[in-house]
C-alpha cells in the first residue's frame, strides 16, 4: 500500500522524523518496503503569473512572455510550451534555480541567456522538468488562486515523502491511512484524529429497496439515494493529489470520492446510476450461466460460486469486486445510489483472480473490512459527495443480516513471558490492550493472570493467544527483547543405518557422472500423453505459462527437453538427473499434515544418457551409450539389494528396449530406451535411454552383514546348455540358484553365447548354446567327488525342468 507522509500526519503526528517513523513501522510488522521523495531536489522555483505573449520574431514555436514572479519587476521569459497563454499561473525557474538532475546526472542551472537573439530570464517549468511526472504535454498549470512568489515547494507540498508498505495478508486493518494511524497512535501514544463522520440530514425521502438473500455473502449493507449531482463537477486539487501520491488516477468526482473513502477509512462503495436501475436490488449468489459486462469493460460468465447485485432485469456488479458497466455512472448521470457492505472474506477470496484481474476493492475484502462503522463511511462518502457535486441525500437504509460474531481469546501471562523471553508484567500487557482499543479483562486462575480479550470488529486477525503474545511484543517493541544467545540440549541425531537421504541419493547419482537439473512440477499436456500415457491429468487452475497446465506424473518429460535443450546448444554427451515429486489422482490417500486426499505425491529420480559411452578417450573404441551402460547405473544406485530387470512396455519406451525393476516382488521403476516415434517428434539425433526410480527405495540402503572367510576353497564346473532362444537369463540364474543341492552352489555365471549361423548338431534353428560357471563351496569340510557330482547332476534337473535346457554333447 502506497501513501504520503502528509496524510498519514494529518491524523496522528508523532514526534518522530521519517525514518524513525519508517523503522517504527517496519518494527512493528508493517514492512515499510520503500520511502520515495514526492519529488526530487531542486531550488529556485515559484509561483507565476503570465502577463503577456506574443511570437518569437525569428521562431515559430516560441513565444516570449512577460512573467510576474513575485520579485517586483517584470520577467522577459521564452517559451515553447504549446499551453501558454495569458493569465495562468505557472511555475517559473528564476535565474540561479538548479533544476532536477538530467541524463547526465548533473543539477540543471538556469541562467540568463538569449534564444535566437531575444534574452530569457528563467525558465516556465512543466510537471516534468520539476520531476514529479513522468510524462507532460506542456505547463504545469496551477490553481488560479496560487499565491504569486510562493516556492513550488511549499504551494505543491512536495517536501512529502510517499510510503510504500509490504503489508502481510492479517493486517488488513492497515489497509487504510486510518487504520495505519490507528497503529502509529497505539505505537507511540500521539493523538488519534479522526474526520468528521457526522450524519447527513435527509433531504428527500427516495431509497431503493434492497432484498439480502445470501447471508453468508453480505453481512451488511448500507445505502442511500442522493438526487441531482453534477458529476462534472471538478474534484478538489488536495483530492487528487492525495489519490495520486496513493497511486490512484482522477477519474470523475464521484468515483473519486469513493476510491478517496476508500484510501482513506479503508471502505470500499459503490455508485450507482440510479436512474438505470430497474426496481430494486438484490443481493445473492449468481446462477450459472449469467452474464456480466464490467466497467473494464470485459465480459465475464458467472456462476453460483460468485456473489451479485442484481436489479430486476440483469445483474449489476460484481459483488465486492467491480460494478458494472450498465449502471457506471457518467456525464449525464443525476441521481445515485451510493452503496457499502460487508462482504464475508470467503465469499470474496479468489473471485477477482478467477476472472484474471485484481481490485482495490477485492484485496480489501477478502482480507476482512470492518463491518462496524460501515453507515458511519457513508455519511463520510455523502457528506464529500455533497460538498463536490452538491445534491440532496435520502435516509440511510442498513440491513444487519448476519454480523461477525468474535471470540474472546485469552493471553496467559506465564505463558507470554515464556513464549516472548524476557519479564513481561500484567500491566505492561494491559497497557498494550488500552493503547491497542482491546476491551479486555483480568482473571486469576491458579495463581497465573489471564486476560481474556474481545477482539473489536476491525482485528479478524485476533483469534488465538498467540496473536495477543505478538502484539504485546511489537507494541513493547521488539528492540527491547534481551540479546541471549539461544539455550537448548544438542542432541545429536543418529539416522536409520539402513537408511540414506534423499541428498545422499543425489550424490550417488552424480558420482556416476549425471549433472541434476531442477524443472516446474507442472509441465505441458502433451508431455503426460506421450511420456506416461496419461490423457487426465491434473490440470492447474491458474498456470503460470498456458503451456504449463498440467501437473506432472513423470520426470521423463522434464528430461527430454532439457536435454533437447543441452543439444541446442551443440552438447554431444549429456548425463542429467531430477529428484522430484510427481502427482497422480489416488483416492485412497487421506488429507494429512503433509498430503492431500485424493492425490498421491510420491518422490521419484529420473536419470537420462545421452550420446557416446565414454567421455573423450583413447583408451577404447568410441561406441554409444546403450541400456546395458544405464542398466549398471541403477544396480549400483540399489547397491546389493536383490534386483531383477523384467521385459516390459511403456508408453515413453521402445517396445523391445525396455524393462521394469523389480525389487522383493514389486516394481520400483522403469528404464529403456526412448520410443522412436518420440525420438522423431521430438527431433533428436539419437535416442537417449532413462530410468525412473521411486525415492524411498533409492533411500533404502541395506546395511552389509559380516560373514567369515570360509577356509574350504570353491569348486568349479562349466556346463555347456543348449536352451530356447527366449530363454531369459534371469529364469536361467533363478533355475541354477533353486537346484536342490543343500547349499553347495554358492553362485553361477553365464560367460559365453554361442548362436550357429549354419546348421550344427545338436542345436536347432530356434535355439543356442550358452556356458555356465557353477561355483560349489561348503565351509565346514572338503567337496568330495560324489557330492560334487550329485549337485551338479540337481543342477542339470533343475534346468531341464524349468527352463528346458539340456546338456550340449
Amino acid at each position: 500500500m502506497q501513501f504520503p507522509e502528509s496524510w498519514l500526519r494529518s491524523f496522528c503526528n508523532p514526534d518522530l522524523s521519517t525514518q524513525q517513523l519508517a523503522d517504527l513501522l517496519t518494527m512493528a510488522g508493517l514492512e515499510v518496503e520503500e520511502l520515495q521523495p514526492v519529488a526530487p531536489p531542486f531550488t529556485g522555483v515559484v509561483v507565476a503569473q503570465v502577463l503577456e505573449v506574443a511570437k518569437h520574431p525569428d521562431a515559430d514555436r516560441l513565444n516570449v512572455c512577460k512573467v510576474d514572479a513575485g520579485t517586483g519587476e517584470t520577467l522577459q521569459i521564452v517559451c515553447g510550451a504549446p499551453n501558454v497563454r495569458p493569465g495562468i499561473k505557472v511555475p517559473c525557474a528564476t535565474v540561479g534555480a538548479e533544476l532536477p538532475p538530467g541524463a547526465d546526472g548533473k543539477p540543471f542551472v538556469i541562467k540568463k541567456g538569449k534564444l535566437r537573439g531575444v534574452e530569457s530570464h528563467g525558465m516556465l517549468c512543466s510537471a516534468k522538468e520539476l520531476g514529479v511526472a513522468e510524462e507532460s504535454n506542456g505547463l504545469h498549470i496551477l490553481a488560479d488562486d496560487a499565491p504569486v512568489g510562493v516556492s513550488i515547494r511549499d504551494h505543491l507540498r512536495l517536501d512529502d515523502t510517499l510510503f510504500t508498505l509490504k503489508l502481510t495478508p492479517n493486517l488488513a486493518h492497515c489497509l487504510s491511512v486510518a487504520g495505519i494511524a490507528r497503529e502509529v497512535s497505539a505505537l507511540t501514544g500521539a493523538p488519534l484524529t479522526m474526520p468528521a463522520m457526522a450524519p447527513v440530514q435527509p433531504g428527500i425521502d427516495a431509497t431503493v429497496p434492497v432484498s439480502v438473500t445470501a447471508p453468508d455473502l453480505c453481512g451488511r449493507f448500507v445505502g442511500r439515494v442522493i438526487q441531482g449531482v453534477n458529476p462534472q463537477a471538478k474534484t478538489p486539487d488536495w483530492m487528487v493529489e492525495r489519490l495520486a501520491r496513493c497511486g490512484q488516477r482522477a477519474v470523475s468526482p464521484l468515483v473519486d470520492i469513493s476510491n478517496y473513502v476508500m484510501f482513506e477509512l479503508g471502505q470500499p462503495s459503490h455508485v450507482f446510476d440510479l436512474d438505470k436501475i430497474h426496481g430494486g436490488l438484490t443481493v445473492r449468489w449468481a446462477q450459472a450461466g449469467e452474464t456480466l459486462k464490467l466497467l473494464n469493460g470485459n465480459t465475464v460468465t458467472l456462476d453460483e460460486q460468485v456473489g451479485v447485485i442484481a436489479d430486476a432485469q440483469q445483474v449489476e456488479s460484481l459483488a465486492g469486486v467491480m460494478g458494472g458497466d450498465s449502471t457506471a455512472v457518467g456525464d449525464d448521470t443525476r441521481n445515485v445510489y451510493l452503496e457499502a457492505a460487508f462482504w464475508w472474506p470467503k465469499a470474496i477470496a479468489g473471485r477477482a483472480r478467477r476472472y484474471n484481474f485484481s481490485t482495490d476493492a477485492s484485496h480489501r475484502f477478502e482480507r476482512g473490512v470492518d463491518p462496524a462503522p460501515t453507515a458511519q463511511h457513508l455519511e463520510r462518502i455523502t457528506q464529500l459527495i455533497l460538498e463536490i457535486c452538491g445534491g440532496q441525500a435520502g435516509p440511510v437504509t442498513d440491513q444487519q443480516v448476519r454480523m461477525p460474531e468474535r471470540a474472546p481469546v485469552t493471553l496467559r501471562l506465564s505463558r507470554a513471558q515464556r513464549v516472548i523471553g524476557m519479564p513481561v508484567s500484567l500491566a505492561d500487557c494491559e497497557g498494550v490492550m488500552q493503547r491497542l482499543g482491546l476491551r479486555f479483562e483480568t482473571r486469576q486462575v491458579e495463581g497465573d493472570a489471564h486476560i481474556v480479550v474481545t477482539p473489536p470488529s476491525w482485528r479478524f486477525d485476533l483469534q488465538i493467544e498467540e496473536d495477543l503474545i505478538e502484539e504485546v511484543v511489537r507494541v513493547i517493541g521488539f528492540d527491547k527483547l534481551p540479546r541471549r544467545a539461544p539455550q537448548a540440549p544438542i542432541v545429536p541425531h543418529v539416522p536409520a543405518e539402513g537408511r540414506r537421504s534423499m541428498y545422499a541419493v543425489r550424490r550417488a547419482v552424480a558420482a556416476r557422472g549425471y549433472q541434476e537439473v531442477i524443472s516446474f512440477s507442472f509441465v505441458e499436456a502433451r508431455w503426460e500423453t506421450d511420456f506416461a500415457g496419461n490423457a487426465d491429468p491434473i490440470k492447474v487452475l491458474n498456470p503460470i505459462a498456458s503451456q504449463l497446465s498440467v501437473m506432472r506424473s513423470t520426470l521423463i518429460g522434464s528430461l527430454v527437453e532439457v536435454l533437447r535443450t543441452n543439444l541446442s546448444r551443440k552438447a554431444d554427451r549429456v548425463r542429467l538427473f531430477e529428484v522430484g515429486r510427481v502427482f497422480r489422482r489416488d483416492a485412497s490417500v487421506q488429507d494429512g499434515d503433509q498430503t492431500v486426499g485424493g492425490f498421491d505425491q510420491p518422490v521419484k529420480v529420473a536419470g537420462l544418457a545421452y550420446g557416446a559411452a565414454d567421455a573423450l578417450q583413447w583408451g577404447t573404441a568410441a561406441r554409444p551409450v546403450d541400456f546395458f551402460d544405464v542398466k549398471g547405473d541403477v544396480e549400483a544406485l540399489l547397491g546389493a539389494q536383490p534386483v531383477q530387470f523384467e521385459a516390459a512396455e511403456h508408453p515413453a519406451f521402445h517396445p523391445g528396449r525396455c524393462a521394469r525393476i523389480v525389487l522383493n516382488g514389486q516394481t520400483v521403476g522403469v528404464m529403456g530406451e526412448l520410443h522412436p516415434k518420440w525420438r522423431q517428434a521430438y527431433d533428436l539425433p539419437q535416442a537417449p535411454v532413462l530410468f525412473e526410480l521411486d525415492g524411498v527405495v533409492l533411500a533404502q540402503h541395506p546395511v552389509p552383514r559380516y560373514a567369515g572367510v570360509s577356509k574350504m576353497q570353491s569348486v568349479y564346473r562349466d556346463l555347456a546348455l543348449v536352451v530356447n532362444d527366449q530363454t531369459a537369463h534371469d529364469a536361467l540364474m533363478a533355475a541354477v540358484a533353486d537346484a536342490p543341492t543343500d547349499g553347495l552352489v554358492r553362485g553361477a555365471r553365464l560367460f559365453d553365447i554361442y548362436k550357429p549361423k549354419t546348421p550344427v548338431a545338436g542345436i536347432g534353428d530356434n535355439e543356442r548354446s550358452l556356458a555356465v560357471r557353477v561355483e560349489l563351496r561348503d565351509d565346514e569340510q572338503t567337496l568330495t567327488d560324489e557330492r560334487i557330482d550329485a549337485a551338479m547332476q540337481a543342477v542339470q534337473q533343475s534346468l531341464s525342468a524349468r527352463v528346458g535346457a539340456r546338456v550340449r554333447a
